[in-house]
């Protein structure tokens, strides 16, 4: 079989991509190794910002689907001490530059937009080969194969695309992140509650952070970032969800009880997620027929920039395929000179959510806390 563009991966890079090219009458075909659009949890919120991802929802025609999600006053910021003393606080300022959404919530909506069977669910990739003239073959873990003329890796951090174009693997940054959950916030867990506020609420000493954020349903969602090598983590049975979370806990004892009830009174097992990125600088010379978007080109620290480069690159990528019909090179030429310093520019940004603070980061560390807010 072979299709015109094939998409790799039906997260929110893949799928804006695909709509993009809907938009402009381009056919492309999305496959994705999960079973079904609601096999997993999609993750928690994100903030949408106006210079990259909110650029990427017009390119799609999405604008108004996109503001019906948007999560009032959840732009709202407090900076805490470890002791809980509030340090910053930023209200919603209601200009909509950085409004939240549920992710699996925009995910949905751009599920909704494209045709039926744009995307194909179960169709885990196994490898990728360079037939010639351009083309490329995808093979399923099943065993089933599709030969394209333009194979886009939207695959995350683990690309089976990547290889094609370039060796670079990523590595471990020196940090995990442990999630918790709150459920009826309010009403069973009101200081933890009271704490975060309205929006998110983060507290930062040097190689711990704790980061949470209010989402739909009277939901705490919290981050709590250590900076510890992978065989840390190892010797924690994070399968035990009891021993697991006092054992996370105690890494910030003398911290104030209202925030450490975001670990001791989880309502849900804690969730590992080691961090990697792919070197700052990561390009790769230009080859007939592939490319990369989202974190299969510029897997970074978390720092707020990942889903909104990954729908830009999406929506630019489709923008350039259909500015130059019938040159698919000159498209991806197009999309890859604009993307590589956009990713790499991105992806240096040091904010306390990457890097830790410096311990005497005073307003500075303020001031770069409230100017690009963490969304793991």
């Amino acid at each position: 079989m072979t299709t015109p563009v094939t998409i790799i991966g039906a997260g929110l890079g893949g799928l804006t991509l695909a709509r993009v090219l809907h938009v402009h009458g381009i056919p492309a075909t999305v496959y994705e190794a999960e079973p079904s659009p609601t096999a997993r949890s999609q993750g928690g919120m994100l903030d949408i910002h106006d210079y990259n991802g909110q650029l990427a929802l017009e390119a799609a025609e999405l604008t108004d689907d996109f503001r019906g999600l948007i999560l009032e006053g959840r732009q709202a910021m407090r900076v805490l001490d470890p002791d809980g003393t509030v340090l910053h606080e930023m209200a919603d300022d209601g200009t909509g530059g950085r409004p939240e959404v549920q992710r699996g919530e925009l995910r949905q909506i751009l599920l909704d937009s494209l045709p039926a069977d744009t995307v194909q669910w179960g169709r885990k990739v196994s490898g990728t080969r360079t037939l010639g003239d351009g083309r490329h073959q995808a093979t399923f873990a099943d065993g089933g194969t599709v030969v394209t003329s333009l194979l886009v890796g939207a695959d995350g951090a683990w690309s089976r695309v990547r290889p094609l174009l370039s060796a670079a693997t990523p590595e471990y940054i020196g940090k995990s992140v442990v999630e918790t959950y709150l459920f009826d916030a309010d009403t069973r867990h009101p200081h933890a509650a009271k704490t975060v506020g309205g929006g998110s609420m983060i507290a930062l000493r040097p190689d711990r952070e704790l980061f949470a954020h209010r989402e739909k349903g009277d939901t705490l969602h919290a981050y709590l970032g250590l900076y510890e090598p992978r065989e840390w983590f190892d010797a924690i049975d994070f399968t035990d969800s009891a021993a697991a979370l006092a054992r996370v806990a105690r890494e910030f004892d003398g911290w104030a009880p209202e925030l450490t009830a975001l670990i001791t009174e989880a309502d849900t097992a804690p969730i590992l997620r080691p961090l990697y990125a792919l070197p700052t600088e990561h390009r790769w010379d230009r080859v007939p027929g592939v490319t990369l978007i989202g974190d299969a080109a510029h897997l970074s620290a978390p720092n707020g920039e990942g889903a909104n480069l990954a729908m830009l690159d999406g929506a630019d990528l489709g923008l350039a395929l259909a500015s130059h019909p019938g040159d698919i090179e000159a498209g991806l030429t197009a999309y890859e000179q604009a993307m590589f310093p956009r990713s790499a520019e991105a992806a240096a940004f040091e904010g306390p959510g990457v890097q830790g603070p410096d311990a005497d980061g005073g307003p500075d560390l303020l001031a770069s806390i409230t100017a690009r807010k963490e969304s793991v």
